[in-house]
């Protein structure tokens, strides 16, 4: 793995769990195992390297929401709590640990959150045939609420927005 990859990963291990703000540049040195000017070498700054572990969370996240209907969608969120655990959504927490007010933070998780809205959009749409922008939000909602209630529900908070998301998609069929 190369140095950069290696820092990111470190890095994105530490952010999700510990959070943003307590993790410290030495906390990030330690645990990718680089010296602190190797490490602003390749990060730049605190702020940089947080916008890129988003960045690259991101590429990995949406990768799997490449399902065509919204029970395959609510499988992969069971599947991401099973693998990356439960502590709730990466971009929403930088976004509240930042109160917003970081640029290069806040523009990747508006992109995000704009980029997973059209993605349920697209995905309700392929599931019952037709756009469906109310089902779509209602899903969103479902969606974040079973990320945010994963944190001390487990996967039981995900197996019971899935199975409200298939009553909600059952009712919309024709």
């Amino acid at each position: 793995m190369d140095t950069r990859k290696k820092l990111i990963a470190a890095a994105e291990r530490l952010f999700d769990r510990h959070g943003f703000t307590a993790t410290g540049m030495d906390r990030l040195t330690q645990a990718a195992g680089m010296s602190s000017r190797t490490l602003y070498k390749h990060a730049g700054s605190k702020t940089a390297l947080m916008a890129t572990v988003l960045a690259e969370r991101e590429k990995r996240f949406m990768r799997r929401l490449d399902v065509s209907s919204v029970d395959a969608l609510f499988a992969e969120l069971e599947e991401w709590v099973r693998v990356e655990g439960a502590r709730g959504c990466l971009f929403l927490r930088a976004h509240g640990e930042t109160g917003g007010e970081t640029p290069e933070v806040e523009a990747v998780v508006v992109a995000h959150k704009e980029a997973f809205r059209e993605r349920i959009a697209e995905i309700v749409a392929a599931d019952i045939g037709e756009d469906a922008p109310a089902l779509a939000e209602q899903i969103l909602v479902l969606y974040e609420g079973a990320t945010a209630a994963a944190i001390y529900r487990g996967q039981e908070a995900v197996s019971a927005a899935r199975a409200a998301a298939a009553v909600l998609v059952g009712r919309a069929r024709p």
